[in-house]
């Protein structure tokens, strides 16, 4: 299952941020999909996930800020980050698997990451 991000850079807090990842069609049909970040020296964290008929959830950290969105028809996972801050520094990884309620453990497929670096 390819998965290609884009959209990572750098950004001052406060600013606004868009990553797209690039899916197989069949891929959003028969799976989850998701935006798992990982930052240096720490473990990776699910960030954001929507189920199979477009159903988000979110960790509580970016709850209000960051929102997770998918096209079917373009082929495209979106997270668009806004009201950024420097905890949010990592590497963004795009991941696909599993079924509702699309917990990180069944991600089975991963992107190769997009760095975002955000500076105080």
């Amino acid at each position: 299952v390819p998965l290609v991000e884009s959209g990572g850079g750098s950004m001052q807090a406060g600013g606004s941020l868009k990553l797209s990842c690039k899916f197989a069609a069949y891929t959003s049909s028969s799976y989850c999909l998701g935006w798992v970040r990982q930052a240096p020296g720490k473990e990776r964290e699910g960030v954001a996930r929507i189920g199979r008929f477009g159903t988000p959830i979110y960790v509580d950290s970016v709850k209000g800020r960051f929102t997770i969105s998918k096209d079917n028809a373009k082929g495209t996972l979106y997270l668009r980050m806004n009201s950024l801050k420097p905890e949010d520094t990592a590497i963004y990884y795009c991941a696909a698997g599993g079924t509702w309620p699309c917990p990180q453990s069944n991600f089975r497929y991963w992107g190769q990451g997009t760095q975002v670096t955000v500076s105080s």
